[in-house]
């Protein structure tokens, strides 16, 4: 067992933690529909994304993996993203059908990976899923800026990633089922 396995209290779940108190801070922002609550929101978003990458480095590169941390920071990823598209759709910024798919994924995949954990198995975040949460981040960065801004439209910018972020979001979600088909038979 790692040392550090039994510290809850260190920097990616810090970071985890932020980035749960950050999504408040996005909704009060969108709840006001305007220029500046757009742009705060998006900002703090951002700053939330970051904690994202910054959490998985350090615990990767110092090997400070907890059950807490393995808890928090998918948790925080799903809320600050299935949030912040709610919000959007209240909006009018975002389909919601786009929405239910990604969150029902998101559903079913942490489901598929409770199944694995309870059979003794675990299932690894692949490269497209951290794709996929790249492209959900820029997307929704962009949808929550919505305003043009340097004469950019960044609700089409965020729409276009946000296709992105579905189509790889729904690929992603049918290669964990399949790789991991043995579960269920």
């Amino acid at each position: 067992m790692n040392k550090n396995q039994g510290q809850a209290n260190n920097l990616p779940n810090t970071l985890s933690i932020i980035r749960l108190v950050l999504i408040p801070a996005v909704v009060i922002c969108l709840h006001f529909d305007e220029k500046l609550g757009s742009f705060l929101a998006a900002l703090f978003f951002g700053i939330a994304a970051i904690t994202d990458l910054l959490d998985g480095f350090y615990a990767r590169k110092y090997r400070v993996v907890t059950a807490l941390g393995k808890f928090l920071d998918p948790l925080a990823d799903k809320l600050l993203v299935s949030v912040t598209m709610i919000m959007l759709i209240t909006l009018n910024r975002i389909p919601a059908w786009i929405v239910i798919l990604i969150i029902t994924r998101e559903m079913a995949v942490t489901g598929l990976r409770g199944i694995a954990i309870a059979e003794g198995k675990i299932i690894e975040a692949s490269s497209l899923g951290k794709y996929k949460t790249i492209f959900q981040f820029v997307a929704l960065i962009c949808l929550s800026l919505h305003y043009p801004y340097l004469k950019a439209d960044f609700h089409a910018v965020g729409m276009a990633f946000l296709y992105v972020a579905l189509i790889l979001t729904m690929w992603s979600g049918w290669s964990y089922f399949r790789m991991n088909k043995r579960i269920f038979f």
